[in-house]
């Protein structure tokens, strides 16, 4: 897998992967970009909750018509000194439909384990909440 990343000034870059998709970056005004992209950080939380998302829907592929609605938060924190990453993830998926819960739970588990390659490419701990049609559902 390659991407290809091009300056297109100042702070803005555009990078193209194999899929042909070209995705803008640009640092905020407090690091001299224009803000007129996604922040590299930004765009590693989407990276994290796209990929355990495909899992997801790929594991409950069967159960996909019993889900109305299925949105992951991602909220990061980060070190404050430099390199400032992400020392804690939490992806909080917001569920609604006629699924039960442990079925999106074994899922996210699944996802996390064994098949999301960008959870496995992070050192920063990884930690999940499901909210299913407006409730809060502990692991089991």
């Amino acid at each position: 897998m390659k991407v290809m990343t091009t300056w297109n000034g100042k702070r803005l870059f555009t990078s193209v992967g194999d899929s042909g998709y070209p995705v803008g970056m640009d640092a905020t005004p407090k690091y001299g970009g224009d803000g007129k992209g996604a922040t590299p950080m930004e765009l590693l939380l989407a990276g994290l909750a796209g990929c355990i998302g495909i899992d997801v829907t790929m594991i409950l592929d069967q159960f996909l018509g019993q889900i109305t609605s299925l949105e992951i938060e991602a909220d990061g924190t980060r070190k404050e000194q430099n390199p400032t990453g992400f020392t804690a993830i939490e992806l909080i998926f917001c569920v609604e439909g006629e699924i039960p819960d442990y079925r999106i739970w074994k899922a996210i588990e699944m996802g996390k384990e064994k098949y999301c390659a960008v959870s496995d490419s992070l050192k920063a701990d990884i930690s999940f909440k499901l909210i299913l049609n407006g409730q809060e559902i502990a692991r089991p």
